[in-house]
């Protein structure tokens, strides 16, 4: 049986050992062994040692500092993965893993780049990388044309999932839409109904992904991102009249941006 590697990367300090565990015991719960789970940082401190931690593979340019995507994934797309060879599941950090992992080293052809896809535009068809299988080397023509003009290639396609939807070598493929679920758009409740209902957990979701400000955190807290506070839904409301509440001046976006703690992303949001 063919072993299956799942790995994430981490630089900086913004998640660092604590997203790592609960990452690796997330993935340890949905999928079948073998498997290994490799993590490629700039910090080993921490992490539970069955996590097969490598440096940051090397690159020769410097990561554009823009607003909008995470282009040091591009790290990813070289020649080399560290020791890996063959195809490879990449893990966003802030991601909850909900259902098994295995069908996702099981569609397609083993040297397929395949995407989850981008809720955030369903009129375009875009992939997401916060969940995306890939072999080792394949990408190496995407990381040649993005070193050339970091900065203007960050800029034109403003998120790397963009980049790598429309230029990976042979195209790519796509992850059933039920399987990665979109925490902001398929389990939290439009308004009204945000203020009576619980995020959902989609039925067939095998994994949940955090984009747009919100991490797990949040939704175990029930508070839309930094700048909202934790309260019920009456205390919301009543926000209104604070004249330092988020998004002062647009009553409504206030009012929507409510969401009530998910004990479900408690349950499976741990090491």
């Amino acid at each position: 049986m063919q072993t299956k590697q799942i790995i994430c990367i981490n630089w900086g300090t913004k998640y660092g050992a604590p997203f790592i565990n609960r990452l690796y015991g997330m993935v340890a719960r949905h999928v079948t062994p073998p498997f290994t789970f490799t993590c490629f940082t700039d910090t080993r401190d921490g992490v539970r040692p069955e996590v097969l931690c490598e440096d940051l593979p090397p690159i020769d340019y410097e990561i554009p500092k823009v607003k909008s995507g995470i282009w040091p994934k591009s790290r990813l797309w070289g020649p080399k993965l560290g020791s890996l060879s063959g195809p490879v599941l990449f893990l966003d950090l802030d991601l909850v893993v909900t259902g098994s992992l295995d069908a996702f080293f099981e569609v397609g052809k083993p040297s397929d780049t395949i995407l989850a896809r981008n809720q955030s535009t369903p009129l375009e068809k875009l992939g997401q990388t916060s969940v995306f299988r890939f072999e080792v080397g394949a990408l190496q023509p995407l990381q040649e044309k993005f070193k050339q003009d970091p900065r203007g290639i960050a800029e034109e396609y403003r998120y790397e999932q963009r980049f790598v939807t429309r230029n990976a070598p042979g195209g790519v493929d796509f992850f059933p839409r039920t399987w990665v679920r979109h925490y902001r758009l398929n389990c939290r409740w439009p308004f009204p109904l945000n203020y009576a209902l619980t995020p959902r957990l989609p039925r067939d979701a095998r994994i949940v992904i955090f984009p747009g400000g919100i991490h797990p955190q949040h939704a175990i807290e029930g508070r839309y991102g930094n700048t909202y506070k934790t309260g019920s839904a009456l205390e919301h409301i009543r926000g209104l009249t604070d004249p330092d509440r988020p998004d002062k001046g647009r009553p409504i976006r206030y009012l929507r941006h409510y969401m009530k703690p998910a004990p479900w992303v408690a349950e499976h949001w741990q090491a």
